[in-house]
């Protein structure tokens, strides 16, 4: 009996060769294209791959199932960005958008994420309905893709090209590339390594080569994972703003001219005060979860409207679609900006704030000097626990059970749960515990005033724990 395919928060992922094999692949799209012929008989896809191993080959089966069941593909032979895909369904037309892609998991992980014709994330409900259709297995007898493109059953397309011209249509890149504003760019090996130095020519460039292996280091822009790229800002003193993007281009991480990590919350506030102030812009805020308490703090001040949700982008997704959303964001690092598609994008939201103080004579610094007036500092960070199933059910069900009253010295005044369990201390203290969607491990962020005290209060916690 085949194993069970399920999707997680951002679509199915697996290990190459052990899960993610070319005959699980078969069997996800066979679901696909059953669902996209029930929903439109006359219905297009248009599919892409990023830097992992493997990528042209599983879009090839993924592609061959398609057109074997009747539907026309549109098809990008060179690796794309997730929000490329995502911008061609919406441009294209297209019913369905497919990466295949595991964005910011280790090396050994490929994945396969749907996006909508509206360029975004696939709603939950209609996920749901593909998943149900995966059959237990699907053989096809695959042609090649010179076949397929001579059939006329593919139709080979320029998606670097169309994201580009969208790039152009709403930044003057050509006052940022003019400025002197020095971008530092560190793309993980991931999609983003030819785009962006398309866009910003004089950016200077880190792991902007093909490396599916991406040196054995997962694609997540977060401090651990960009230690050189942290040192050469801070070797070299003369980068102003520093930008990285996860494998496949739809996460954002940022670095200070002096070499500081800035995590996504100090991003997402203030990409919320650069379109709310300088572009003038308007629409409500919605936040996942994991998102700090600041986030409602500035929005309070600027009498904007926020909501959380669940932890996963398709659920800010929905409220993009459906509600006039000015920034939508998760802790990960995936956010997503009014006057662009309703998906993360890395890039885009870097050159959202690159314009900004580039236009300005801004430092990072400045702005969140800015911001801090407004909701007071604060720093964050993340621990990720690898546990066994065991140990990490225990805990989860002690969170539930309200066994932990306290952390060592932290009294917890409140619990929150909307997804995992936010604990809150005094002085806007936070602890919050969830186990990963896509990842065998166990999450705990921390945040505090400052970077020290975070640390101290994930050890706290860490200990209390593990026992």
């Amino acid at each position: 009996m085949a194993a069970k395919i399920k999707f997680g928060t951002d679509g199915w992922r697996g290990i190459i060769a052990a899960d993610y094999t070319n005959a699980n692949v078969a069997r996800v799209a066979k679901a696909t294209a059953d669902w996209v012929l029930k929903t439109n008989p006359q219905a297009t896809i248009v599919i892409g791959y990023d830097c992992r191993f493997g990528g042209y080959l599983f879009c090839q089966t993924a592609i061959n199932v398609y057109v074997q069941a009747g539907i026309k593909v549109f098809f990008d032979q060179h690796f794309v960005s997730t929000p490329m895909i995502s911008l061609a369904a919406s441009k294209l037309g297209c019913e369905l958008g497919i990466v295949i892609t595991a964005s910011h998991n280790p090396p050994s992980y490929n994945g396969y994420k749907l996006k909508g014709k509206h360029g975004g994330p696939l709603s939950v409900t209609l996920t749901e309905q593909i998943e149900a259709l995966i059959p237990e297995e699907y053989n096809i007898d695959e042609k090649t893709m010179d076949e397929l493109v001579k059939d006329g059953k593919v139709e080979l397309v320029e998606l670097e090209d169309m994201y580009f011209e969208h790039v152009s249509e709403h930044f003057d890149i050509e006052a940022i590339n003019e400025s002197g504003f020095i971008v530092g760019y560190d793309a993980m090996f991931g999609a983003g390594q030819s785009i962006l130095p398309r866009i910003l020519p004089q950016a200077d460039l880190m792991h902007c080569d093909y490396n599916p292996s991406f040196y054995g280091q997962a694609p997540e822009p977060i401090a651990k994972n960009l230690t050189e790229f942290q040192n050469y800002i801070k070797q070299t003193k003369h980068i102003d703003f520093g930008l990285c993007t996860d494998g496949d281009a739809d996460r954002i991480g940022v670095f200070d001219g002096k070499g500081t990590f800035i995590d996504a919350h100090h991003i997402i506030l203030m990409l919320i005060y650069v379109l709310h102030e300088y572009k003038e812009m308007r629409g409500k805020v919605v936040i996942a979860f994991s998102v700090s308490d600041k986030v409602k703090k500035l929005c309070a001040h600027f009498g904007i409207e926020v909501e959380v949700t669940k932890i996963g982008f398709k659920y800010i997704c929905e409220k993009m679609i459906n509600e006039d959303v000015l920034v939508g964001g998760e802790e990960s690092g995936g956010i997503a900006v009014k006057g662009h598609i309703p998906e993360r994008d890395g890039i885009w939201d870097g050159l959202v704030l690159i314009e900004y103080l580039s236009a300005n004579e801004l430092s990072v610094n400045d702005l969140i000097e800015d911001i801090y007036k407004i909701v007071g500092p604060f720093a964050y960070n993340r621990l990720d626990l690898h546990l066994k199933e065991e140990k990490k059910q225990e805990i989860i069900a002690n969170c539930k059970n309200g066994v932990y009253k306290s952390f060592g010295p932290l009294t917890v005044e409140r619990v929150e749960d909307i997804d995992g369990y936010k604990f809150h201390f005094a002085k806007e203290e936070v602890v919050m515990i969830r186990p990963s969607g896509t990842e065998p491990v166990l999450r705990v962020y921390g945040e505090a005033a400052d970077a020290d005290r975070v640390n101290t209060i994930l050890d706290i916690v860490k200990t209390q724990l593990l026992g």
